[in-house]
């Protein structure tokens, strides 16, 4: 699919997905270089809710993909920041919206971080509506993609709400978000992470050469679809159990619901879901690069291919101390010292790639996966309730 040009994908309804999975590394480079030009403001803006607030509850959200931002993100930065300071939770604007009085207290100063491909969704736009209602001390950090979105012209004046657009391209014109994904997620790591520039800036050179390396071996993901499947199941631990979330969205979004998933953590799949398991599935497991994580997926792969029940087992990893002996997906030393949650943009581009070409053998059309209609690009048909 990389490699045909847009007359051959044009007919296979794929054309646009196909191109913005591929662009990601480089809509990398463009976040990167976009969060150095406002780092100066970034850091301005949270030395402010620091300096006025002893501890300050920091939310992530949005809906589906967005919200998937969050759980990826959160585990990995609630190792980092200092957390007397800042209170880092992930709850999807789909929660806060329909819960608002769980999670949103009127004496506890909150930083609202909102992620949105378009900004316009009806449960994006409520969150923050109750969030403005509820707390008395409320700043915000929108992310968004769309410059012309509701989120990001609601953050246009506002001096408690930084708004942080990513690049241009990022802002997906296909059904299923990517790019839009990849380049959020970033976002807030650079943001949050307390890495220095120069650590930073080397692990974005990384995860870029990861990612152009599973546009230049989209041979060896054909060849596991070219399984006989039915079924396809994901696994993680940390930032990389929220991957799995998103991963699994993608096969549901680009095949219409003809390809059934799961996902769960390593450790967590045993109980239970485990039994999704049978001839016609499709294992991958998102290998951590942390060494103490790593056993616990190390141990579910050697399980699952000692239970010899699976159709396909994958390991998706980078080359480590210890490997899983059987089918990977693997990149070289070099990204040993990238952070999980970095690594999961390099991934996701996997599962991503997977998505495709399982849409394009069920007979789907990636661009235009939705034949009824019945799922939208934006979601429409949400009756935002009066919260009184």
């Amino acid at each position: 699919m990389f490699t045909l040009n847009q007359e051959k994908l044009g007919p296979l309804g794929a054309a646009i997905t196909t191109s913005e999975i591929k662009q990601q590394p480089d809509l990398w480079g463009e976040t990167y270089a976009l969060f150095k030009e406002k780092s100066g403001e970034i850091k301005e803006f949270l030395q402010k809710l620091s300096q006025k607030h002893d501890r300050v509850r920091v939310i992530f959200t949005g809906a589906g993909t967005s919200a998937y931002v969050g759980d990826t993100v959160t585990p990995y930065l609630k190792e980092k920041v200092d957390e007397k300071q800042w209170e880092l939770l992930s709850i999807p604007t789909t929660a806060l919206v329909s819960n608002p009085y769980q999670f949103l207290k009127a004496d506890f100063p909150t930083l609202l971080i909102s992620f949105a491909r378009s900004g316009n969704s009806p449960e994006s736009v409520a969150a923050v509506e109750m969030a403005e209602q509820i707390v008395t001390d409320f700043y915000q950090l929108t992310i968004t993609c769309a410059k012309e979105g509701e989120l990001a012209k609601r953050a246009k004046g506002d001096e408690n709400n930084l708004l942080l657009l990513m690049p241009e391209r990022a802002n997906d014109q296909g059904f299923a978000m990517t790019g839009s994904y990849s380049c959020m997620t970033l976002t807030a790591l650079l943001v949050f992470d307390p890495l220095s520039v120069e650590e930073k800036s080397t692990i974005v050179t990384t995860i870029r050469q990861m990612g152009e390396s599973v546009i230049s071996r989209e041979n060896v993901i054909q060849k596991i679809i070219d399984h006989d499947f039915e079924r396809i199941i994901y696994l993680g631990s940390g930032s990389l159990e929220g991957l799995t979330r998103e991963a699994q969205l993608k096969i549901l979004e680009l095949t219409a619901g003809k390809i059934v998933t799961a996902f769960d953590s390593s450790l967590g799949f045993r109980h239970g879901p485990k039994s999704f398991v049978n001839e016609k599935a499709l294992v991958f497991v998102f290998v951590s690069n942390h060494p103490y994580t790593r056993q616990y997926d190390l141990d579910i792969l050697k399980e699952l291919q000692q239970d010899s029940i699976a159709n396909y087992i994958c390991a998706i990893e980078v080359d480590g101390e210890t490997n899983y002996d059987g089918d990977t997906f693997s990149f070289g030393k070099e990204a040993q010292a990238v952070p999980d949650a970095y690594l999961a943009l390099p991934y996701v581009m996997i599962g991503q790639t997977v998505s495709l070409l399982a849409s394009i053998k069920v007979g789907n059309t990636p661009d235009t996966p939705s034949p009824s209609g019945t799922v939208n690009r934006v979601v429409k048909g949400v009756t935002i309730h009066e919260f009184k």
